[in-house]
């Protein structure tokens, strides 16, 4: 299923058949080269931690290819993982809600979205980012229900874990993310006796690697796995240790997640069903959900959707198969047969390779804008307005015309600082920390579910995130375009306590070029009537700013502002944030957003981290170091750490940041034949304040 594009597995007789697991067989053998770890000697290269796979216990005969490591799952324990307290993922699973949709035709409790996505090959995925900003920055999550860490292959490994940072910005989101568990049919390399493997029962009657499963998503801290069994041979026995297997996974794990491809059949045979009926209903009924074939028909998923319903399941524990790894959103797709537009929905969407928006992209044009901008185009269709999607009439019915938009944002402190993960170099307070390119989702902001609603009687203005600048982080939000009518631009569904109290703080600018903007804050203090009806905002003044003024951080109590129309500001609660732009003299304006946060109370700065060490360290060919560093956790609650290096003079340079206690430097580098390097490690809040630092050094 981690393949190349089209790369299908057909059997050599009758009609074609699309199976997941074979479209990603082929690209696994070949490897993509994107997001690839840079390493410049043997030193970076043996320090540098990658995410885990494994064979289920018997390894391939030969040797593995270059950079690829064999290993056994059942021979895994966490005390003996060196690359574990990379692998860790720290952010908890966050809760919920469904705001009233922007559009009429979204509809919350229905059809759900399962994303299976590539990020990087199966080997040398770097356990935290990488030193470059060509990377899959994911940031749709308010569509997404289940996310599968997809990869795979007889070459390398057939169980694959997720890396922290995918975790962590899911988590953030409320998104569960599961690894895959892949067995590849024979013509990519599958061996049946791998399947026996991952089913042999132990002494106890028990199943030993499910247990080792369940025990590595504990260590690791993801959700489930997606188990996909299409290595053909097996036989009726086989198909009941299966769905032991299946149910031993899922009952002693004490709620992780299961997902069951449709592949093997009760026979112990791969067919691909296409649909959910009496051949494979035992390993869905042994599962929490499954992924239909890519070759449903409409009739078999109103059939299958009835079936789930007769077993006393949800229909929408089922995956319609949507491949977009080649074509993306020029995929053939027959919507109604999923989500009709004037009727219930049938079952879930699932997509698979939709990364494509990332790879699709010629690789002298893949920059970060331009990848988010096919991303938008990908999740909310061609109109790039979630309140106005279009409808499906060009062929692609994006999510947001069908699927309600979810938001974790009901806590204060909240911040954004509209960090998608990557980027061109790291800023700090609008100063450049680092010139060097990077991704790592773990330090991605939540971020606008809906991109983007704008509201304006004019001309409407292009709204997206923009990496030439920033005030933190990697990007920041513009707005760019001839305002020739106040326009209101919706940022974060939210449920956030009003009180005199509250704090609104924000960090903007006028670009040069721009012509002066006046900028209001958009508070909604309820939700639209009906689905598809506008937030009733109310607006707080925040200042007219004009071009060369530089960043500046205004703050307002919105509280104290919308007193009369509060009645009592104690039981408020905002319901969406946004601003509103007006250029009074008319002209074409660049306004960038670089921070929005909300507070009741000044916060206190973090605790500083535990004693922090270089638990290993190599030198680089260039001259440069490579550093594995390893801290004690803060106190209290907290966003993610950050890595500097201390300059000669007083200066720093941002190396890194991470949500664990563990980090990886690929290439420190030497300033001004300095003897000692010093490198500082802070606690970060929700609201970006650091903590005093906690301090190593490494001797040249």
């Amino acid at each position: 299923m981690n393949g190349t594009p089209h790369a299908h597995h057909r059997p050599p007789t009758g009609p074609a058949r699309r199976s997941l697991l074979a479209a990603g067989a082929a690209a696994a053998a070949v490897g993509l080269t994107a997001g690839r770890a840079v390493g410049a000697s043997a030193a970076a290269e043996d320090l540098q931690p990658y995410a885990s796979y494994w064979f289920p216990d018997s390894l391939p005969s030969g040797s593995p290819g270059p950079g690829v490591v064999w290993r056994s799952l059942t021979a895994w324990t966490p005390g003996a993982d060196a690359d574990l307290p990379y692998n860790t993922a720290t952010v908890p699973l966050a809760r919920r809600f469904a705001p009233v949709s922007p559009n009429a035709t979204a509809r919350a409790g229905q059809a759900r979205v399962q994303a299976l996505a590539a990020f990087a090959p199966t080997s040398r995925n770097p356990s935290q980012g990488a030193p470059t900003a060509d990377y899959y920055a994911l940031t749709h999550w308010a569509y997404i229900d289940e996310l599968v860490f997809w990869g795979g292959s007889s070459g390398e490994g057939l169980i694959l874990a997720p890396n922290a940072p995918v975790v962590d910005a899911a988590h953030r989101n409320g998104v569960p993310v599961l690894g895959t568990v892949f067995l590849p049919p024979a013509a990519y390399g599958g061996q049946l006796r791998w399947t026996r493997d991952l089913v042999r029962r132990g002494a106890d009657g028990g199943f030993p690697v499910a247990d080792k499963l369940i025990a590595v998503a504990r260590a690791y801290g993801f959700d489930g796995w997606f188990v996909n069994a299409e290595t053909g041979g097996g036989d009726a026995a086989l198909a009941a240790d299966m769905r032991g297997f299946l149910r031993h996974l899922r009952e002693r794990s004490g709620g992780l997640r299961v997902t069951w491809y449709d592949s093997m059949t009760d026979t112990g045979a791969v067919s691909w069903q296409n649909r959910l009926n009496e051949r494979n209903a035992d390993f869905f009924r042994a599962s929490d959900s499954m992924f239909v074939n890519f070759g449903w028909s409409r009739s078999g998923l109103a059939a299958s959707g009835g079936l789930a319903e007769d077993m006393g399941r949800d229909r929408y524990e089922l995956w319609a198969g949507i491949d977009t790894e080649a074509r993306g959103w020029d995929t053939p797709v027959d919507w109604d047969a999923i989500v009709p537009a004037d009727g219930p929905h049938v079952v879930s969407y699932g997509f698979y390779r939709p990364e494509w928006t990332w790879t699709g992209l010629p690789s002298d044009q893949r920059t970060p804008a331009a990848f988010h901008a096919r991303d938008d185009r990908f999740w909310t269709g061609s109109s790039l307005d979630p309140s106005a999607p279009d409808g499906g009439s060009g062929g692609w019915r994006a999510p947001a015309l069908s699927v309600a938009d979810r938001s974790t944002v009901a806590a204060l402190p909240f911040a954004c600082a509209f960090n998608t993960g990557h980027g061109l170099r790291w800023y700090e307070r609008g100063e450049v920390l680092s010139e060097t390119p990077w991704n790592h989702l773990g330090l991605q902001d939540r971020l606008p579910g809906r991109r983007w609603v704008v509201r304006t009687r004019g001309v409407r203005p292009r709204v997206g995130f923009d990496f030439a600048d920033a005030w933190r982080g990697g990007s920041s939000l513009l707005v760019d375009g001839a305002l020739t009518a106040p326009a209101t631009v919706e940022l974060h569904s939210v449920r956030l306590p009003l009180s005199e109290a509250t704090v609104v703080e924000l960090t903007h600018r006028a670009d040069a070029g721009s012509a002066a903007v006046r900028v209001e804050l958009a508070v909604a203090l309820a939700e639209p009537g009906s689905p598809g009806e506008p937030y009733r905002f109310a607006f707080v003044p925040a200042g007219t700013l004009a071009a060369g003024d530089g960043w500046t951080t205004v703050t307002l109590r919105p509280g104290r502002r919308l007193r009369g129309p509060l009645g009592d500001p104690r039981a408020v609660t905002v319901h969406a944030l946004g601003v509103r732009l007006t250029a009074p003299d008319g002209g074409t304006v660049r306004w960038r957003l670089g921070a929005l946060a909300v507070r009741d109370t000044r916060p206190a700065a973090p605790a500083r981290p535990g004693a922090c060490e270089v638990a290993a360290s190599g030198k680089n060919a260039d001259g440069s170091a490579a550093l594995r560093l390893v801290w004690g956790r803060s106190r209290g609650s907290l966003r993610h750490y950050e890595l500097c290096q201390v300059l000669p003079g007083g200066g720093r340079r941002f190396l890194g940041g991470t949500c664990g206690t563990a980090f990886y430097v690929p290439a420190l580098r030497r300033t001004r034949g300095e003897a000692v390097t010093r490198i500082e490690v802070r606690a970060v809040d929700e609201l970006f304040v650091p903590s005093a630092p906690s301090v190593a050094t490494y001797t040249w």
